[in-house]
């Protein structure tokens, strides 16, 4: 059945806007300021006052800049908040660009070793086409955050400093994302005219070769041993020679990353609660950790979150940052917006609703360093985001209860917090695989 709209459709509609009450007002309104400033609510502002009741102190941020790396720097927050207090080290951040150098290239060879693997599937199948549509990117999940520390180690920043390109990413993705959709062509070729599968792996080494080259020029060279010297915070000098990466993150950082699992809330019908999933493409280290996430009722995300922040550790968590956020504010608030009451249009969904209806996802890591209890009860969150010092209140942000349970999609928990139940079910269950193109398989920039 097709309807076409008349003129009659459109007059009755006219009709209807000029008379009813206040809408010149409002379309004054928004005419000259916009959507957003028209539909601001002041009382949020003032609900979202920054004091919190648990705090952890993390000094200052740090900013990703014009990149996607938020996984990488609010998993790597998460880690140099204790290491700054164990070692008297305020201020210090670990490399963000030593990670950002190895996720690259092995998100090139996982790639590569995916196209390999659906060479038989013909052009325009959605897997193959949902590979080619970004081949990589920067953005991450921490189960990927994890397998690369575990493989290469962490360094200090002042070892493996920021470049133009990892500050500024676009050109190197663009450019990268250009050789890997060529090497497709060939390796898919190669797979299709029956060569042996040495002769593909072969090809595919003299292609990654390549992709090292272009991440040295534009990265830097990964250090495989260093010296770290540094004066701590009452001016003592300390020296540490020879260190690799791996015995740096022994020795200053020091977690057993198996310990910290990812926890999810996804409410919709095709994810029961209490059990695991993981996503088909989803990873970037052959053969490293796999990307494994329990569901659980988004209350318990939220007693999670708070029993680890009183035990004094940080929450790394994914969310959707752009809804009912302000920016230069740093308020992350469903009641900041009355969009609704500006267009007298019902635009609530569920939150399964907006995953299932492509209206939400998981689009930016952050960390949760304070929460504000009131009778037992999280009110607000205190987020420090990675987006520099010029926004939020030096660069911290706070987070509404209810925006929580809308718009938060994943948490990270040590293992010794979970049930017993829940300890039990993710680490023997085997995950249901979900599509590559799944919400939960979204990547944090």
């Amino acid at each position: 059945m097709t309807k076409e709209i008349t003129n009659a459709t459109i007059k009755s509609f006219s009709e209807k806007l000029s008379n009813k009450p206040g809408a010149d007002v409002v379309k004054r309104t928004i005419m000259k300021n916009g959507i957003l400033a028209s539909s601001q609510n002041m009382d949020s502002q003032i609900a979202m006052d920054q004091t919190f009741s648990v705090e952890i102190d993390t000094g200052d941020v740090a900013n990703q800049k014009q990149s996607g790396r938020c996984w990488m720097f609010a998993a790597l927050n998460t880690m140099r908040h204790p290491l700054q207090a164990n070692f008297k080290l305020k201020g210090f951040e670990l490399s963000q660009n030593y990670i950002n150098f190895w996720d690259k290239f092995e998100k090139s060879n996982w790639f590569y070793e995916n196209i390999i693997n659906t060479a038989a599937l013909p052009l325009g199948d959605r897997k193959v086409d949902f590979l080619l549509t970004t081949p990589q990117q920067d953005g991450g999940q921490w189960d990927m955050l994890v397998a690369l520390i575990q493989k290469y180690g962490l360094v200090p920043k002042s070892v493996m400093p920021e470049t133009y390109s990892s500050s500024k990413s676009n050109e190197l993705n663009s450019q990268l994302n250009l050789k890997l959709r060529k090497d497709a062509i060939t390796l898919r070729k190669l797979v299709n005219d029956g060569n042996d599968e040495t002769v593909v792996e072969a090809k595919k080494d003299e292609l990654l070769e390549e992709v090292y080259r272009m991440l040295v020029f534009t990265l830097g060279t990964p250090p495989t041993k260093f010296d770290f010297e540094y004066r701590d915070d009452d001016k003592e000098y300390h020296r540490y020679a020879d260190l690799t990466p791996q015995s740096f993150f022994q020795k200053f950082v020091g977690w057993n990353l198996d310990d910290y699992v990812s926890i999810i809330n996804s409410p919709q019908s095709d994810k029961p609660f209490n059990h695991t999933y993981t996503v088909e493409f989803l990873g970037n280290v052959v053969n490293g950790r796999q990307v494994k996430h329990l569901n659980l009722e988004v209350e318990e995300l939220k007693r999670l979150a708070v029993t680890q922040l009183q035990a004094g550790e940080t929450v790394w968590f994914g969310s959707d940052v752009g809804q009912s956020s302000e920016r230069q504010l740093g308020i992350m608030d469903t009641e900041y917006y009355k969009k609704d009451e500006l267009f007298d249009v019902d635009f609530s969904m569920t939150k399964a609703e907006r995953l299932d209806y492509a209206e939400s996802l998981m689009t930016h890591a952050m960390v949760i360093t304070g929460v504000d209890l009131v009778n037992g009860k999280p009110t607000k969150w205190k987020v420090e985001n990675s987006w520099g010092d010029k926004v939020g209140k030096k660069g911290y942000f706070v987070m509404s209860d209810e925006w929580f349970s809308q718009f938060v999609y994943q948490v990270v928990i040590n293992k010794q917090f979970l049930a017993d139940a829940e300890k039990t079910t993710y680490e023997t269950e085997e995950p249901k695989v979900l599509a590559p193109w799944d919400p939960m398989g979204a990547l944090a920039l």
